[in-house]
């Protein structure tokens, strides 16, 4: 039958399970209660009922990885593909998995025996784990380490993300206040008419009468023409006189 399903010159190895089996309903009715799984094509015979999965083909279009599940009143037989990159060990464990998923389906229908069930499946089992090497559980331990650092650095950087976002608003609120403050400043440098009167006065007094605008407004950090609008104001007021 596998080789029927795969054709000539398939290149994977052919392997078989077999379970002995008890139908206790149709073959008509297991294929009706399995006809909903698409991930199989369905054969039901008079005295078989023949389910295979193709998963995937070579170049030529032929089947290369499968596995074709046969029952009759009596045995359950699966043939299966093993490529040559495939760990035999796996691709049959694989296999079993499939194979209950099927039969746990149709428990009213048909019994396998599961005794024989039971031993493939601790065989298969036992084979994977006894294959996996010190290198993998190294590999392992090591993914769990990297994975809890991981989990670590994620929790650091949720942790960081929001005091950066708490730092970012007092740093906004610290800025208007900063802004607040130099404008309060601001203002008080800046000199009243008063002030500036009082300062034109005693410059005048210092400097034998005479004041230079750009230099007071050097001084003093003022515009020339603030230092002119007070000299004017001063003069209306008859607080100076202009000279020449």
């Amino acid at each position: 039958m596998a080789e029927a399903v795969a054709g000539v010159g398939i290149e994977p190895a052919i392997k078989e399970i077999k379970l002995k089996g008890t139908l206790t309903g149709s073959f008509d009715m297991i294929a009706k209660r399995l006809s909903a799984l698409q991930m199989f094509s369905l054969k039901a015979n008079p005295d078989s009922l023949v389910l295979a999965r193709v998963e995937s083909r070579n170049i030529q279009k032929q089947p290369f990885l499968f596995f074709i599940i046969t029952i009759t009143n009596g045995n359950i037989t699966v043939d299966y593909s093993v490529g040559m990159d495939t760990s035999e060990k796996i691709r049959k464990l694989f296999v079993l998995k499939n194979l209950i998923a099927v039969l746990s389906l149709i428990t009213d229908l048909y019994q396998a025996e599961n005794t024989e069930l039971f031993q493939n499946m601790d065989s298969a089992i036992d084979d994977v784990l006894n294959s996996i090497s010190q290198q993998y559980s190294s590999l392992f331990n090591n993914y769990d380490s990297l994975f809890n650092k991981y989990r670590e650095i994620k929790r650091l950087n949720i942790e960081l993300t929001n005091a950066n976002k708490n730092l970012a608003a007092q740093a906004s609120i610290l800025s208007q206040k900063n802004a607040e403050q130099g404008e309060a400043l601001k203002q008080l440098e800046t000199f009243s008419d008063e002030s500036l009167m009082a300062m034109v006065e005693e410059w005048i007094d210092s400097h034998d009468g005479a004041i230079d605008i750009n230099e007071f407004a050097g001084n003093y950090k003022l515009t020339p023409p603030r230092v002119e609008q007070i000299l004017n104001k001063m003069v209306s007021l008859g607080y100076i006189e202009l000279k020449g």
